[in-house]
Formats: C-alpha cells, sequence, structure tokens
C-alpha cells in the first residue's frame, strides 16, 4: 500500500503538481491524426488539467495552444485557420504555432504590441497517427524511436478511449500479468485467436488456454534504462514454460504481448485529461501481417462509440451478462478486452485511495513502478533528467524494448529468450 502522501504524489498532475512535473518531461499523446485533418476544425483539449486547443496550420503543421486568447480570454478552438496561423474570431488577434501573435488588427498602425504578447504554446510531433506534445520546460527531448510509431502503412493501427478514473490506474492493470487469468479469460477458445508468438512450433496453442492451465504464474522484474520487463511464468505441459514479457515504460505507458497478432505487440499509453479522467492511447503493430485499418476501425466503433466513449461503460454496467459468464467468458462483458480494463481500473473510483489496499505477490510490477515513479518525482525535484528522457542517438535505439509471449523448454533460460524474438536487440547482438 502507500501512504495517503504518496498517491497525493502520484496521483495529482495538474501544473505545478510533482506527478505533472514528471510526465511534462515526457513527449506526451494528445489527440489521433484523423481528428485533425487538413483543413479541418480546431479541437478543444484538455490534457494534463489544462485547457488547450489543436489546429493544423495551413501549411499543414500542428500547434497546441493554451484555449484562451491573451487578448480577453475568447476560445480559440471557434478560431479561424488562416494567413500562418489561428485567428481568434473576437477581435481578430493572429497566433503561429508557436505562440507568437502575428496580427493585432485593432491596434493602431505601427503598433509593436503584438511582439510582447506570447500565448502559451507547446512543441508538436506527428508520427505513428498520433499527434504528440511536449509540455515541459527547456529544449524537448529526442522524440522516442518507438518501434510501433514507424510501422509501414497497413501494419498499424491506433486508437484511443476515455477511461473515468486517475491514469495511474489505467497503467498498473498493463503490468499485472495474473490477472489475465482472470479478468481476460475466455470459457470458449474459438472466442479468441491471440496466438504466442512461436505457435507454429508449440501445437498453435491459444495464450487463452494456457491462462487457464496455470492461474498462478511466477511473476519476476528486471530493471532497464526504460523502465522494467516484467516475466509472467506458467506452466505450458510437455515440461515446458510459457513466458510472457512485458514493459512498462517512464512514465505511463507499456508495452504487453498479443497486440499484434503474434509478431507485434500492443502499447497502452495513459495520458491525464485531469486527475480524475484520462485518455487511454492504445496501439497495435504486426511486423510481418498486415492490419486493415477500415476492418479494424469497423470492429472498433462497436466498442467505441461518439467522444471516443466505451459502448459499454460504468452507466450501464458495461452491459455484464450473467449468461454469458456460464458459458463463453469469466467475466461476462464482450470480448474487448479495453472494456474489461475499464471495468477493473474504473471500479475503485475515480482516484483510488492507495492506503486502503493490500498489495501481494502478484502485485510485484505495480509496486516497482510506484517506487520507480517516486524516485523519478524525487530527480526533478533536485534538477536531474529522470530516467527515459532520451538525450542522444545511442540510448533512442531503444534495443531492448519490447513485449512478446514464447513457449519455451522448461531447461531453456527465459531471461534471455526476448533477445531472440526482437529485431532491434538481435541486431544489437548481431554487432557484437
Amino acid at each position: 500500500m502507500l501512504t495517503q502522501e504518496q498517491n497525493e504524489l502520484l496521483t495529482r498532475t495538474g501544473p505545478g503538481t510533482p506527478a505533472g512535473d514528471l510526465l511534462r518531461r515526457y513527449w506526451q499523446p494528445v489527440a489521433l491524426a484523423e481528428e485533425l485533418p487538413a483543413g479541418g476544425a480546431p479541437v478543444p483539449l484538455r490534457i494534463l488539467g489544462e485547457e488547450l486547443v489543436l489546429f493544423r496550420d495551413d501549411a499543414g503543421r500542428p500547434g497546441l495552444l493554451g484555449l484562451h486568447c491573451s487578448h480577453r480570454g475568447a476560445d480559440l478552438s471557434y478560431g479561424r485557420v488562416e494567413d500562418g496561423g489561428l485567428r481568434c474570431i473576437y477581435h481578430g488577434w493572429l497566433y503561429d504555432v508557436h505562440g507568437r501573435c502575428l496580427e493585432q488588427p485593432g491596434e493602431p498602425a505601427g503598433s509593436t504590441f503584438h511582439e510582447r504578447i506570447h500565448q502559451t504554446a507547446y512543441p508538436c510531433h506527428e508520427a505513428g497517427g498520433v499527434i504528440f506534445g511536449y509540455f515541459g520546460p527547456g529544449e524537448p527531448p529526442l522524440f522516442p524511436n518507438y518501434e510501433f510509431l514507424h510501422m509501414p502503412e497497413g501494419q498499424s493501427f491506433v486508437m484511443k478511449t476515455v477511461y473515468e478514473c486517475n491514469y495511474l490506474q489505467g497503467n498498473e492493470g498493463n503490468i499485472d500479468p495474473t490477472h489475465l487469468s482472470y479478468l481476460h479469460r475466455f470459457l470458449r477458445d474459438d472466442m479468441v485467436d491471440a496466438r504466442p508468438a512461436n505457435a507454429e512450433t508449440n501445437g498453435n496453442v491459444s495464450s487463452n488456454s494456457l491462462f487457464g492451465r496455470d492461474q498462478s504464474p511466477t511473476l519476476e522484474v528486471e530493471q532497464t534504462d526504460f523502465g522494467f520487463r516484467i516475466f509472467a511464468l506458467r506452466d505450458a505441459g510437455n515440461d515446458s514454460r510459457y513466458v510472457r514479457i512485458g514493459n512498462f515504460i517512464f512514465p505511463n505507458l507499456a508495452a504487453f504481448a498479443g497486440g499484434g497478432r503474434g509478431d507485434g505487440y500492443g502499447v497502452n499509453w495513459h495520458v491525464p485529461i485531469d486527475d480524475e479522467r484520462h485518455w487511454k492511447f492504445m496501439f497495435n503493430f504486426s511486423r510481418k501481417t498486415p492490419i486493415d485499418p477500415e476492418a479494424a476501425r469497423r470492429e472498433t466503433t462497436k466498442e467505441i462509440g461518439p467522444g471516443y466513449l466505451l459502448t459499454r461503460n460504468r452507466t450501464n454496467r458495461y452491459l455484464q451478462d450473467r449468461e454469458e459468464m456460464k458459458t463463453r467468458s469469466y467475466i461476462g462483458l464482450g470480448l474487448f478486452f479495453h472494456t474489461h480494463d475499464a471495468m477493473a481500473t474504473e471500479g475503485p473510483g475515480t482516484i483510488q485511495d492507495r492506503s486502503q489496499e493490500h498489495t501481494g505477490y502478484t502485485d510485484k510490477g505495480i509496486v516497482m513502478q510506484r517506487l520507480l515513479l517516486l524516485k523519478a518525482i524525487q530527480d526533478v525535484q533536485e534538477g536531474r533528467d529522470p530516467p527515459h528522457v532520451i538525450r542522444d542517438e545511442e540510448t533512442n535505439r531503444l534495443t531492448g524494448l519490447g513485449a512478446l509471449d514464447v513457449v519455451i523448454p522448461s531447461s531453456e533460460d527465459w531471461r534471455t529468450v526476448w533477445q531472440r524474438f526482437l529485431p532491434n536487440a538481435q541486431q544489437t547482438l548481431a554487432r557484437v
């Protein structure tokens, strides 16, 4: 458990808060690129407790500004995109993507007043179908060279949804391997098609079957420069072991096996809207198998409706079906894992009171994450870069980052098996 003071420290993310200062040292997703098409309207956003507007100028560059005009506070999301920036429709003040005030039409000719005005503005970067912002001080760090953000067209898909809870609750669910044997388990194996990365060599047994075979995995955590690896080891029968490897990635995302149909992985990135709600950006990619984005979109729209709200949500009790629980799934909430996660992480309330919990063996990763985040907050407070703030190209190779699940002989070293399956790690080993 955490003390109430520690819980406050980790969950409050607005401007000037310790956790907010930490999260602002990293690039953060703010919107899907599809929300901001060329010629599209500006988009009002709330991120890390700040009111913002995202727009794409007439040269196609994304800009992220404070929502309220520096003049008299008008809402810039109603503004006109023209003349190299975003123009407030109240009095015509014009701002570029850097927050510079380019024009003040009502001021006298020759006035330099506009030169003394600077609208709040944050750097943007577009990658992997997502627009990112950097909210911290000074020069932004290098944009992380994550594999899932640099796939060829047709081999990745990204979506997002709103969770009605603090960001930390969402990310803690990603580094809890034991819950896969319960929350995400189906009673009929034909309902899911996820297979370990080497399914062709282990009898094509589904991950779902392996979750059910051994519901009490052995857990180990290994610290890395990007966060940590968490290993979940399950008995796979015939003197073999099912090894599932996930990653906690500083400060608010995680990689998990199974999101890439066996030859990739998934990533969940949890970005605070405010202290009681967050965006969950969900990335999936495949290195070899094409992903039909339109088919993925059709499937997603069944589960995520207007406003990126889950169709099954707390107001309708996630449409739990008690009959389904008897014959199809353990929890009766359909096939969409992100709905399952919402039920589990929203249940403790918008900000979980961790002083009342009782953590145990299954929470190894969660306890490690909290300790590392508390240490990272201290780093920022003492003027140091926290872990995984990338300043050089060599560090940005990220050779050890990636998730997978495999079945291996019980005699094989499970700690190093990831080196055989992650392409970046293989390239590094080949150079040694």
